[in-house]
């Protein structure tokens, strides 16, 4: 989380940033990449038998020269691994490739050594060293174009991981090492074995010697295998991209409420800013704020930015310049035509149509006409069978009728941690004191509360959908109930707009059931149809048709068009249609549970009868939260800093549980 709320200070006008030389970072990577492969190359080829490979064993001991061939291999593997990241400007990958060609450079030098006829060809040996002096001087010389930095939480979980995967290798080749005893000549002392299996990890011979080459060949095989394991997995999570804990501070959501209370008029997702599990960036004025999350290596914002649109620009420049800090890929999901413009003008990035918002104003809303008589017919039906209905604002309910509901909401769908990234704030946030401007419409069957839907504040005057849950054995209709009723409740509420569900490619869905639609327009609605068996997408869009709605569209905003499936990847699983396997027991995972635990005691949800013996250590943990997710403070002042000196500032796609 990088929660910037440094004192207020006016927006300037637009500063360009400094220029990097793009060409540096894709030219270094591209030779990296040569390099690498050419290593790799080099350590499988052959063709090595009849060069200078073959001579060193004239002077150079077996040992040696098997581990030079080993860790050119090893070398040639990791400079492949690295490339992308310093393709991305990695400080922490810099680093590892100056240290990884010097060492790259003494095996060269070991392997080309030769006891006689000087004048023989190089062979492969010279274009791997050429390539490894032109990558190291070109990191050397371009070494301030390598910035970007690091996640902090992955130098200590590489070193566990390698401690972790080091002692599985080692249990793992002793266990192979005694389980082909018989097939080894002699009997060996553990001690042997071990050297064995400490050498074969990294791809030399050991002492230990087999009857059979076959047997000696699997045994070598499956030791390099846990040895390039090790190295692939510890390099992965040394490099990998940086993925700070999103957390909205108390200071947040006071001034994000403000600015939505004053400007949320706006946009109808304006209020899911508050979803505490998105971190907040705010502009050199704090006029806007940006919220977004940090997923798989890109800062994926949703929605337009919070606050008076003359100081969007700031805030964006501010968040930019934080993704650049830490090469992160920028994205904007959800966000209107207005929003996509500023983005798009401001960061330099590209938009598509992403789908459309379903807006219902309560003047035009009826239920009259052939139009809407499937609604009308099934709502009529619902009531007949015994259900009544009511729509009232969040605080009006009675607590323990809202602790009933929320008992009922976790037998209807399960307890979920969080709610959707940018078009709902979730299951687990119904209730909450803070959100009692919300309108809540119950339906109620014999007493007991059967289906539910919730909208969040729109401005002064507008509702925007947020939760739509039902009992699974009520009878169908529901939805289509509290809809109706809510919408026929707005006039004594005040409220004269309401946002119902996002339906995803929608015009799509339009555009290729109607005649004469053409074939690649058929073929993408027949795409979209497929995949919506396991998500809701033509049944969203066909839902939310049957109020007759305003259709507004909103779009996704990239930097580059080859950046649009890593984007669609963490935008899927921000909203939880992708969940990859976590580490529950990693130090990052550790601090997200003890940070909820932590802020469900300062909201007061704390459990009835528990006594609150951590209060105090979770004051420090929240303040401390604040201090460590913002990873290098020192830099932020500096940036901060040039900021002020530049004058600088530049004057979602979401998913709406529906069970329709």
């Amino acid at each position: 989380m990088t929660s910037k709320t440094a004192p207020s200070r006016p927006d300037a006008p637009a500063a360009q940033p400094p220029q990097r030389r793009s060409w540096v970072p894709r030219l270094v990577a591209f030779v990296t990449y040569l390099a690498g492969f050419s290593n790799i190359a080099s350590a499988l080829s052959p063709g090595f038998k009849h060069s200078r490979l073959h001579s060193i064993s004239v002077k150079v001991p077996t040992e040696v020269q098997n581990l030079a061939a080993a860790a050119t291999l090893l070398s040639g593997i990791l400079l492949v691994l690295i490339a992308h990241a310093l393709k991305r400007r990695k400080r922490r990958a810099w680093w590892v490739a100056v240290v990884l060609l010097v060492t790259v450079v003494l095996f060269h030098l070991v392997r080309s050594f030769r006891a006689g006829d000087a004048d023989a060809p190089m062979h492969y040996l010279g274009v791997q060293v050429v390539l490894t002096l032109l990558l190291l001087i070109l990191l050397v010389v371009y070494r301030d174009e390598f910035y970007a930095l690091g996640d902090p939480y992955t130098r200590w979980r590489a070193l566990r991981a390698f401690v972790l995967l080091a002692a599985f290798a080692f249990v793992s080749g002793m266990i192979l090492m005694y389980w082909q005893s018989k097939h080894i000549v002699g009997d060996p002392s553990a001690w042997d074995r071990l050297q064995h299996v400490a050498r074969g990890l990294v791809g030399i011979d050991g002492p230990v010697r087999f009857k059979h080459h076959s047997t000696d060949d699997l045994v070598a095989a499956l030791l390099l295998g846990l040895g390039l394991m090790t190295a692939l997995i510890v390099a992965y999570l040394l490099l990998r991209p940086a993925e700070p804990i999103a957390r909205q501070s108390a200071e947040d959501d006071a001034r994000l409420r403000e600015l939505i209370a004053k400007q949320g008029r706006r946009d109808s997702l304006a209020y899911f800013a508050t979803h505490r599990d998105k971190s907040v960036i705010w502009s050199p004025s704090g006029k806007a704020a940006i919220t977004y999350r940090v997923v798989s290596g890109v800062m994926l914002a949703s929605g337009d930015p919070i606050g008076d649109p003359e100081a969007w620009p700031g805030a964006i420049k501010v968040f930019t310049e934080e993704a650049d800090r830490h090469a992160w890929v920028v994205a904007v999901v959800g966000c209107s035509e207005t929003g996509g413009e500023v983005w798009c003008r401001e960061a330099d990035l590209d938009a598509l149509e992403l789908g459309d918002e379903a807006i219902c104003h309560v003047d035009r809303f009826s239920l009259e006409g052939r139009a809407m008589r499937n609604v009308r017919q099934m709502v009529n039906r619902v009531e007949r069978q015994g259900y009544e209905s009511r729509v009232r604002r969040l605080k009006d309910i009675p607590r323990d009728e809202v602790e009933r509901i929320k008992t009922g909401i976790e037998a209807w769908r399960g307890a979920s941690e969080r709610g959707s990234f940018s078009m709902a704030l979730g299951p687990d946030r119904f209730g909450d004191p803070a959100d009692g401007e919300c309108v809540v419409a119950t339906a109620t069957k014999d007493g007991e509360v059967r289906a539910l839907i919730n909208f969040v504040p729109w401005g002064e005057d507008g509702m925007s959908l947020d939760l739509m849950v039902r009992d699974r054995e009520a009878e169908p209709g529901l939805n289509e109930l509290l809809i109706v009723k809510a919408m026929q409740a707005c006039k004594d509420l005040g409220v004269v707009r309401a946002s119902l569900n996002f339906a995803v490619f929608r015009s799509a869905l339009e555009r290729g059931e109607k005649l004469g639609a053409g074939p690649i327009t058929r073929m993408w609605r027949s795409v979209l149809v497929f995949f919506s068996r396991w998500y809701q997408i033509e049944s969203l869009y066909k839902f939310n048709s049957k109020f007759q709605p305003e259709w507004v569209p909103r779009f996704v905003a990239f930097k580059n068009t080859r950046d649009i499936p890593r984007v669609g990847l963490a935008y899927a699983e921000a909203e939880g249609f992708i969940v990859p396997p976590g580490l529950p027991w990693s130090k990052k995972h550790r601090d997200e549970r003890e940070l909820d635990g932590c802020a469900d005691r300062a909201d007061g949800h704390e459990l009835p009868g528990q006594p609150d013996h951590r209060g105090e250590d979770c004051e420090k943990q929240l303040r401390q939260a604040d201090a460590d997710t913002d990873w290098n403070a020192e830099a932020a002042r500096e940036s901060e800093a040039a900021q002020a000196a530049e004058a600088a500032a530049r004057t979602p796609g979401g998913r709406k549980a529906a069970d329709g």
